[in-house]
């Protein structure tokens, strides 16, 4: 399967694609070689939905049956290695709010009902334990160190960006754990890049708002004919790497995706190619 990937400051290779009984996912060997621990991005590919949702789509909130959500769940858990009965999944509502995750939350919001809602980042000392997060442009980090074997992901879209929920998990990885931010490891997963990234100006202000007016250039780019509208590309990516620098995390420990949802459509949901018509991936990482 041919990927198309984006330009960005990576020299090496940033994901594999891998295969199982039909699942197709996405790996990151750089950043299992790093920590120890896995990860897994699936793919549209080796579910059961059908239509908008074809075929591995992982959520009821636009319209899939529930019973084959699940089942995508389980045949995504079995090919990975992360049984779904061992997932806990983020209930997303583009907030910064953060959950401690138990053994006691194994199975939420994959095979069992979640019991919790707004929230954006998981994190966890539990071993396997499958922190769950999903997205359809939106920006995934993972966080691992593998000293304090701790691990956590987070949805980023651009509410999360500008709210800096990157920065914010390492932070409290850092106070609640006792992680030093050199042991700290961050990818920031296949998402929406710049080029794609429409946004209008009460969205580019907020970022002006929060970021260093040096790093505006990097952040927001506008044609002559933008100018006219008022309209920016937006790099979510950067952003999420300066808030990941920010809390200390050297940039030597972070891997930057050159992959994005809306330039792959066929391989991981896009909700701006498809104009909202789709379903909902989900990356997932654990200690083994």
């Amino acid at each position: 399967m041919q990927l198309h990937e984006c330009k960005t400051k990576n020299d090496k290779p940033v994901f594999s694609l891998l295969e199982h009984e039909g699942v197709k996912w996405l790996t990151s060997k750089r950043f299992e070689e790093m920590t120890g621990f896995r990860l897994a991005i699936a793919t549209r590919f080796g579910g059961v939905s059908s239509g908008i949702y074809e075929s591995l789509n992982f959520s009821v909130s636009q319209g899939d049956d529930p019973d084959l959500v699940k089942e995508n769940f389980v045949r995504f858990g079995h090919a990975t290695g992360i049984q779904a009965e061992n997932m806990v999944v983020s209930q997303q509502t583009h907030t910064t709010h953060l959950r401690c995750c138990t053994k006691e939350d194994r199975g939420k919001g994959a095979v069992r009902h979640r019991g919790y809602t707004d929230v954006d980042g998981l994190y966890t000392d539990e071993p396997r334990l499958g922190l769950t997060i999903s997205f359809a442009d939106c920006v995934p980090v993972f966080f691992a160190d593998p000293k304090k074997k701790v691990i956590a992901a987070v949805h980023s879209g651009w509410r999360g960006t500008v709210g800096k929920i990157g920065s914010k998990m390492a932070l409290l990885m850092q106070e609640q754990y006792g992680c030093s931010p050199d042991d700290i490891y961050a990818l920031i997963g296949p998402s929406i890049c710049q080029d794609c990234y429409e946004v209008d100006e009460p969205v580019a202000a907020r970022f002006r708002e929060v970021y260093k007016e040096e790093q505006w250039p990097l952040l927001l780019v506008q044609s002559e004919k933008q100018k006219e509208t008022g309209h920016y590309q937006l790099d979510l990516w950067e952003a999420n790497r300066i808030n990941l620098v920010d809390a200390g995390v050297s940039n030597d420990h972070i891997i930057m995706t050159n992959l994005c949802t809306c330039c792959n459509p066929n391989l991981i949901f896009s909700h701006r190619a498809t104009k909202g018509r789709r379903g909902v991936t989900v990356g997932t990482i654990w200690m083994p």
